[in-house]
């Protein structure tokens, strides 16, 4: 299933409508006796009664939504272009009651595009029923997902939001949104970068990729400084990658100052009937079910790992 079908599917039958899907033919088309002897422009269309215009007033973001930053460059970019050739695609818009206004679901840069023109009212497709915010930030991030317009930080969060709010596993979350494993731990190693590197990420300084084997460093102040090395210097990933590599096995980095507390772990000896032996560390009082969800994501990252190395060679 493509991520355009898995969309429609999420969103449900309302916005399937509004872009295409699961119209019968001839319905909503002019009788027969009036119809020319060829095919009818009606013909396998009908009216849909959720797609409206709403007053552009009427409307307000959603502060819970993955988005948060609007290039207003780009809003401007939009705003000349519906100037010019109207709103091509609906957005897709719920009740909320007990705010008296509809909350933008998906389509925010074309709502506020269309303010920015000044226009009086919105193209929307209305979504009804029951949602749950992990309903609508599912939705929320598969269109991004389609679109591709999240910056990487954004996205991450919103994976972490995502997987809290349902208790869901990295692996679990790559399974709902239809996407590879691999993105999913290189998108959530980004949180555990310091604040300076994750905007040198959204900014477009550093690549998410690397920044990725940058997080491969423990110590968030020889992350900070390795980074800043990375984008001085140009690194591409493979460099970096092997800098990060000799760094961990020679036991480099920037001087610290002060000493770091030591902390209270525990290790598992783990043996395969291969032959094969894995040590697991972590903190004591770890519980069995952590231990298999850190598994899981280290293996996903082995697999990432793997494919990005198949498409160097």
């Amino acid at each position: 299933m493509s991520k355009r079908d898995e969309l429609l599917n999420r969103f449900g039958s309302n916005l399937a409508e509004s872009m295409g899907a699961g119209r019968r033919s001839g319905q909503g088309a002019a009788p027969a006796s009036d119809r020319p002897a060829g095919p009818s422009q009606h013909q396998g269309t009908n009216r849909l009664r959720t797609a409206v215009e709403i007053e552009v007033d009427r409307i307000e973001p959603d502060p819970d939504q993955p988005r948060h930053e609007f290039d207003p460059d780009a809003i401007a970019r939009l705003a000349a272009s519906i100037e010019s050739h109207g709103q091509l695609q609906p957005i897709a818009v719920r009740w909320a009651p007990d705010r008296g206004r509809y909350i933008v679901v998906a389509g925010e840069r074309r709502w506020r595009a269309i303010k920015h023109a000044g226009r009086a009212k919105v193209a929307a497709v209305i979504i009804e029923g029951e949602r749950t915010k992990e309903q609508i930030l599912e939705m929320q991030l598969i269109e991004n997902c389609i679109r591709e317009d999240l910056k990487p930080v954004e996205q991450a969060r919103a994976f972490k939001a995502l997987m809290d709010a349902n208790g869901w596993t990295a692996s679990r979350l790559a399974e709902a949104l239809h996407l590879t494993g691999a993105s999913v731990s290189r998108a959530l190693a980004l949180l555990d970068l310091p604040d300076g590197v994750q905007a040198s990420v959204d900014d477009g300084r550093l690549a998410p990729s690397i920044a990725y084997e940058i997080s491969k460093v423990d110590d968030p102040a020889e992350q900070a400084h390795l980074a800043a090395e990375v984008v001085s210097a140009k690194l591409n990933r493979a460099e970096t990658a092997e800098v990060v590599r000799r760094r961990k096995a020679e036991g480099q980095g920037p001087r610290r100052s002060g000493k770091a507390k030591p902390r209270k772990v525990t290790t598992r000896t783990y043996r395969t009937s291969t032959g094969y032996k894995v040590t697991v560390e972590h903190r004591k009082g770890t519980d069995p079910d952590s231990i298999l969800d850190a598994l899981k994501e280290i293996i996903t990252q082995i697999e990432a790992s793997m494919n990005s190395n198949s498409e160097a060679a």
